[in-house]
């Protein structure tokens, strides 16, 4: 089981969506499945140049250990030797910061990951968690 591309659509247009809301500066937003293959971004106007890259890399990361991005920080506090090299395995494509928030199931399957930055970091991370509930699944940051 995956994301499909209207649940990614979804999450990605309530992102946007809770970002105004709150106020927040100008998002991106990267949708990755359960391979982390791309499904959905989109960056609104104004956003600056790396935004898109920080996204995807917050759910690059997310995807491929298996964990949100704020467990992810938390662990780069306490093992960050462990952190920088699993980054160069990763290419540098992983962004170790709240934003990168597993989506699942109801039954708890993984379906895949978003990716947001623009703002603080944890507001991002309030967006996300926020969209995942709009499209009906559950969220998973730890």
């Amino acid at each position: 089981m995956t994301i499909t591309l209207k649940q990614a659509q979804t999450i990605t247009e309530a992102c946007l969506a809770k970002g105004r809301e709150m106020e927040l500066k100008p998002l991106s937003v990267v949708i990755l499945d359960g391979r982390g293959a791309l499904v959905a971004a989109a960056s609104e106007d104004g956003c600056s140049q790396l935004r898109a890259k920080i996204a995807h890399g917050k759910a690059n990361a997310a995807i491929g250990l298996g964990m949100g991005t704020r467990a992810l920080m938390n662990r780069a506090e306490q093992q960050a030797y462990f952190i920088q090299a699993v980054n160069g395995v990763f290419g540098g494509d992983m962004v170790p910061v709240p934003g990168g928030v597993l989506i699942q199931d109801a039954d708890g399957a993984l379906l895949g990951a978003v990716g947001i930055s623009g703002d603080t970091s944890d507001n991002d991370e309030a967006a996300a968690i926020a969209a995942i509930a709009a499209a009906g699944l559950t969220a998973k940051v730890d």
